[in-house]
């Protein structure tokens, strides 16, 4: 299955939800803020919420800083 991962193709499988698609990407235990074709999912949403072939996904994580 085909979608775009912050702007560049990325290629996972069938009924990856974002939970899985976070964990792959080594962000599973990092604060972030999932967009989903231009719809911010909560985080209570990440473990039910099936990724579909085309789909657009936006990852953005807080970097700390002072």
């Amino acid at each position: 299955m085909d979608i775009q991962l912050n702007g560049e193709p990325h290629i996972c499988v069938p009924a990856t939800t974002i939970s899985t698609l976070l964990q792959s990407e080594g962000l599973a235990d990092r604060r972030v803020a999932v967009e989903v074709n231009g719809e911010i999912v909560p985080r209570s949403r990440h473990a039910t919420t099936e990724l579909r072939n085309g789909d657009r996904v936006e990852i953005v994580h807080a970097l700390g800083g002072g």
